[in-house]
Formats: structure tokens, C-alpha cells, sequence
């Protein structure tokens, strides 16, 4: 890995109290599952990978904070509240006990193409990510991860989607990348599961 796992955008960050949101705990469940099964982790040079959201109101979204994959369990201060996104100007604003994450325009680029999608997963796994590259909506491999390229290609892929309340899209630029999204986290994991659940 080179500077992956790197926050790349301006992150406007005021350090505060641990957000609340009414899926708090099913987002902690989901996201210490996933650590359980290799998907959120943390490679052998100490880089983190791997993220979850749920939709908080409709600009933002309560997300994993950057540098959380090493913890095998993340209660409520390892996440954060973006309040905006703005993918253009490559500029998040967060509040919380940490940095939102290193994917954040990633996940705030689905939330702003599908209207009826509530919860965001990023993971890794590299057998699935090789067998479902160019099998499912996959990114140009020329859009690195947490650019706004990134993010404009993932908001047009969920937008061509027939079904946009939930689905799964290959980040070809982004070794090993998958991001699933649902109505709420239980629909994304199980979208993700559902894919990924063959290689794991």
C-alpha cells in the first residue's frame, strides 16, 4: 500500500461529543461484524481500511472515523457527524470525537444520488474484488480513492441503477474497494453479504 487509507480532502473537523443517532447501534453491530469477518481491518504497515454510515437528515451522515480499522471494537466515539460535503471543492465539515473517515465523499456521493439509501459499508477483500471488478457497476480505474473523481463516479454509477434504494459498486481505483448501500445498515450488510459472503 502506498498513502491509501489517507485522508486526501480539507476535513473541517471540531472536536466535540460522540454523536447520537437512532441506528447508532445497529451501524456498531454491522461495522464490528465486518471486522470480525477481515472486511474492516488494518494492513501489516499499520493502514487502516474499511467504513460504515447511516444518513443523518438529508445532507449528511453520522460515519467510522479515519484511522479506526485497527480496533477490533468501535463504540460511539469512533464516529462522527458530517454535517456537508462538498465534492467539488474537495471540503468536509465533521463533528465528533474524531476525523470522519477517509472514504467520507464516497459514502456522501451515494447518499446524494439515491435519495432512498440510508447506509453506506466500504470494505476490502481482495477475491471478491477481483472476481466482481467489471461484473457489477464499477468504477474508472483511473478515480482514485477519496478524490472527488471517486466520488463523481460513484454518484453516477448509483444514479444509472434501476434500483437505487440499495446495490454495490467495484472502486476499480481503489485496490481491493467495494462500497454496498441499503435503505438502512441491516440492507447494505446483507447487499454486501450477499456478494461478498462466496470468498469470505
Amino acid at each position: 500500500m502506498t498513502d491509501e487509507g489517507y485522508i486526501k480532502f480539507q476535513c473541517d473537523w471540531t472536536e466535540s461529543a460522540p454523536p447520537s443517532h437512532p441506528l447508532l447501534s445497529t451501524l456498531m453491530a454491522w461495522r464490528d461484524r465486518l471486522y470480525g469477518l477481515g472486511l474492516i481491518g488494518v494492513y501489516r504497515d499499520g493502514i487502516g481500511y474499511g467504513n460504515i454510515s447511516v444518513r443523518d437528515g438529508g445532507r449528511g451522515c453520522v460515519i467510522s472515523g479515519s484511522g479506526t480499522g485497527l480496533l477490533a471494537k468501535l463504540d460511539e466515539r469512533g464516529y462522527t457527524r458530517v454535517i456537508s460535503a462538498d465534492i467539488v471543492g474537495n471540503r468536509v465539515v465533521c463533528v465528533g470525537p474524531v476525523r470522519a473517515s477517509s472514504e467520507t465523499m464516497s459514502h456522501m456521493a451515494v447518499y446524494g444520488s439515491a435519495p432512498d439509501a440510508g447506509a453506506v459499508i466500504h470494505v476490502h477483500h481482495p477475491a471478491a474484488w477481483n472476481a466482481l471488478l467489471g461484473k457489477i457497476p464499477t468504477t474508472d480505474v483511473a478515480a482514485a480513492y477519496g478524490t472527488p473523481e471517486m466520488a463523481r463516479e460513484i454518484g453516477r454509477l448509483v444514479r444509472a441503477e434501476e434500483h437505487r434504494s440499495g446495490g454495490i459498486v467495484a472502486m476499480a481505483g481503489h485496490r481491493d474497494g467495494l462500497i454496498a448501500y441499503g435503505r438502512d445498515p441491516d440492507a447494505a450488510g446483507e447487499i454486501l453479504l450477499a456478494h461478498v459472503g462466496p470468498f469470505i
